[in-house]
């Protein structure tokens, strides 16, 4: 089932202007086990604006979607849809932050 444009998908951030990319296929978990499923797409958003979040792929998922939308969370700054400039560690991505480290 692929979310239309005029409803999106639990895991969108009502901030994030995008649309929902494919069906929703994955739940993503806070560090207290709150949740929201989503789509590809906005559950990597949404899983990279979190601290100790976890995702898992519903049932019915395309295979590899969880791995997918954890590899996408990785190059995902935090609330990317928010506009300014971004220096401090907790508003860089996960290989952002590696990377500053690995110099």
């Amino acid at each position: 089932m692929v979310v239309s444009t005029d409803r999106r998908c639990p895991a969108a951030h009502p901030d994030d202007p995008t649309t929902c990319i494919g069906p929703v296929a994955v739940t993503v978990l806070d560090a207290l086990n709150a949740g929201a499923d989503g789509c590809e797409h906005h559950a990597a958003r949404l899983l990279a604006s979190l601290d100790g979040g976890r995702v898992y792929a519903l049932p019915d998922a395309p295979t590899g979607a969880a791995i997918r939308t954890f590899t996408a969370a990785g190059s995902i700054r935090p609330f990317c849809w928010l506009d300014g400039p971004r220096i401090a560690p907790s508003q860089l991505s996960d290989i952002a932050n590696r990377a500053r480290h690995d110099r």
